[in-house]
């Protein structure tokens, strides 16, 4: 059943007090905050690529508290192991039964912080929860609920002992953007509160998970007319036939536009999925998905530009696609 005209005004009344909640913990960023409320209602996870300092965990604490959720932190280190990540099952001698125990993964937002300095074999156990939603210990699944998100980072500055995450594995994540610096203003307001530094500590529930839950489901619909689709497509071919592009976006990266693509439009009060849509969005969705030439990169050409000129190239569609 498409998305009725009535359930996006809804959808949008409901997007844009969640942002207004969120925005009372990170002062002057209000773009960030719709990226990731569009990030958790299409089913996905973001990628922050920021300095230490910023409002990562901010974010996240925000987030949980706006929707009555659970809110863990996993700090990343090399020792890490899957097991600190999943859970673990444990024998208890007074029932004489397996027991399991629930690792942080099991919470509506998690945080996994400097996912880059963990193992290979640690970012693929959390990844594999990301994209089943379940965590299998001892031959038993464990869903770990709805709505689920992570939110991971990565410092870009502090490479040394880090394990960067490979390409196929940052090709799951919905977004990658940043947080960023707050302006003057908001900066000095943060400052005149530093006696209580973290804002998202005194949120309250916007929303309960289960309407989020409800949420993510109805959004699944939203029209994208298959003129919209098409010059999806054509912006993913021409990714992959860039000179400067070794691996353009993938069939996963085009379907993650689209997701995200309906959620975008809802949130502005549309049933209805518009080119500009793909627009706004291509940048966070697509460049940590594309593979550089090696001569693009000594160039000095970013993903950034690829995606620009790209835009640039492809005439988006004026009118519905005839059916």
């Amino acid at each position: 059943m498409t998305l009725s005209q009535q359930d996006a005004a809804q959808f949008a009344g409901r997007f844009d007090a969640l942002a207004g909640n969120l925005g009372q913990a990170l002062l002057d960023k209000p773009h960030p905050i719709r990226l990731a409320l569009t990030a958790l209602f299409a089913g996905g996870h973001l990628l922050l690529e920021d300095a230490p300092g910023t409002g990562k965990t901010a974010l996240a604490r925000a987030m949980a508290a706006s929707i009555a959720g659970k809110h863990s932190r996993l700090q990343f280190t090399p020792d890490m192991l899957p097991s600190d990540i999943t859970g673990v099952t444990m024998f208890n001698q007074q029932t004489g039964q397996w027991k399991f125990h629930e690792g942080p993964v099991f919470a509506q937002i998690v945080l996994a912080d400097e996912i880059n300095r963990a193992s290979p074999k640690t970012q693929s156990a959390l990844l594999e929860v990301m994209d089943e939603q379940q965590v299998t210990v001892s031959g038993e699944t464990h869903p770990v609920g709805n709505p689920f998100m992570v939110i991971a980072t990565q410092n870009p500055i502090e490479q040394a002992g880090t394990y960067p995450l490979p390409e196929a594995q940052l090709d799951r994540f919905l977004m990658k953007t940043s947080v960023g610096y707050p302006d003057r203003a908001a900066a000095v307001e943060v400052l005149g509160g530093s006696a209580q530094p973290d804002r998202s500590r005194l949120l309250q529930p916007v929303i309960a998970q289960a309407a989020v839950a409800e949420m993510i489901d109805s959004v699944r619909d939203n029209y994208v007319d298959a003129a919209v689709l098409d010059y999806t497509q054509a912006l993913v071919e021409a990714t992959r036939e860039d000179a400067d592009t070794h691996i353009g976006v993938s069939t996963r990266g085009a379907i993650a536009m689209v997701r995200a693509a309906r959620v975008w439009a809802a949130a502005h009060g549309r049933n209805y999925v518009l080119p500009d849509d793909v627009k706004e969005l291509a940048g966070c969705v697509w460049t940590h998905r594309l593979i550089l030439t090696p001569e693009a990169e000594f160039a000095g050409t970013t993903a950034t530009d690829v995606v620009a000129r790209v835009l640039a190239q492809v005439e988006a569609p004026a009118n519905r696609m005839a059916s």
